[in-house]
């Protein structure tokens, strides 16, 4: 399936990219999160994260669907 996929924050300096369109076989945002993880050297792991797919938030358990729209959201800091 074809998803796009959206980098905020830590996960964007680390990606490189503000977004990418890529072909995946993984069923659920925490699959595709250590697909990405993997590939790309992610230094956060998943249980620091929080996950919306089609700008709404999600479980990391949700069965994703081709055409679906992610992003991970990394734990802000501000002051």
């Amino acid at each position: 399936m074809q998803l796009l996929i959206r980098y905020v924050a830590v996960l964007r300096d680390e990606r490189g990219q503000a977004e990418e369109s890529l072909e995946t076989g993984a069923a659920t945002p925490r699959a595709l999160y250590h697909e990405l993880s993997a590939r790309h050297g992610f230094s956060l792991p998943d249980t620091r994260l929080q996950v919306a797919v089609n700008d709404e938030f999600a479980a990391w358990d949700q069965p994703l669907r081709d055409g679906d729209q992610l992003v991970f959201l990394p734990p802000v800091a501000g002051g």
